[in-house]
């Protein structure tokens, strides 16, 4: 009887060491997933910063470019009735 209970305190010892174990290798990979993702948004953060000025040139050019097709259509229309 003695022997069996001895028996248990160990594999309870093994378990929890095993299971120690194994949460401290997933504590160092999310650690190292961590550092990663810190690094990642630093850069996306660069990134939008770069870019922010884009947005108001798009609309700005988009603006330009519908007046020029205006312009294109009432020539395509003086064109077409030169050519007719």
């Amino acid at each position: 009887m003695t022997l069996l209970v001895i028996f248990t305190v160990l594999e309870i010892i093994i378990f929890v060491g095993a299971l120690a174990y194994f949460l401290i290798a997933i504590t160092r990979s999310l650690t190292a997933i961590s550092t990663s993702l810190g690094k990642v948004t630093f850069g996306v953060r660069a990134i939008e910063q770069q870019t922010a000025s884009i947005g108001p040139s798009v609309v700005s050019i988009n603006d330009q470019l519908i007046a020029v097709e205006s312009a294109f259509q009432g020539l395509v229309a003086k064109a077409e009735r030169i050519t007719n």
